[in-house]
């Protein structure tokens, strides 16, 4: 490099330096105007949260055959590995509109392992029963299982029983 173009340089950068450390104070910019917040719309209601406050499950029984009202004619928790076991669901819905709803039975083994689940839509009025049932071709292996039936994602009744 010529040593003209050298002492160009060499000025550019000290003159360049020299503005920076030489910068005037300018009037702080003021941040820009807050806007209002949006009004929060309310939020719409959870029907399922107020319809379920208004139904609950009564009881649960286990079984392997219904009368003709649906409900249990024999209530036990011990089974054989190839009964069809029953789980009948008896529920109040209080008021007189029609109340909307999920039943969910989920039954596991006593390792934990979720041998069948089941979600039925329910159009409560009164009092009610719905049915759940699991069986397996060639039967259920022995051991213990429970039953947990829930009302729109809560779990309201946890029963157990055998199969021997």
């Amino acid at each position: 490099m010529h040593t003209s173009t050298r002492n160009l340089l060499a000025v550019a950068l000290i003159g360049g330096v020299a503005l920076v450390g030489c910068k005037k104070d300018e009037p702080a910019v003021a941040p820009p105007a807050a806007t209002p917040p949006a009004a929060a719309e309310p939020a719409a209601p959870l029907p399922s949260a107020t319809d379920t406050a208004r139904v609950s499950i009564v009881s649960v029984d286990l079984g392997t055959n219904v009368g003709t009202d649906q409900k249990i004619s024999t209530p036990t928790t011990s089974f054989a590995p190839n009964d069809t076991i029953i789980a009948s669901v008896s529920t109040n819905a209080a008021g007189n509109e029609p109340v909307t709803g999920n039943l969910h039975a989920k039954w596991t083994f006593q390792d934990g392992q979720t041998v069948h689940e089941e979600t039925t839509a329910i159009n409560f009025t009164g009092p009610g029963t719905t049915n759940f049932q699991i069986s397996q071709p060639g039967g259920l292996p022995a051991g213990r299982y429970s039953v947990d039936i829930s009302l729109d994602g809560a779990s309201n009744r946890k029963v157990d029983f055998e199969v021997k």
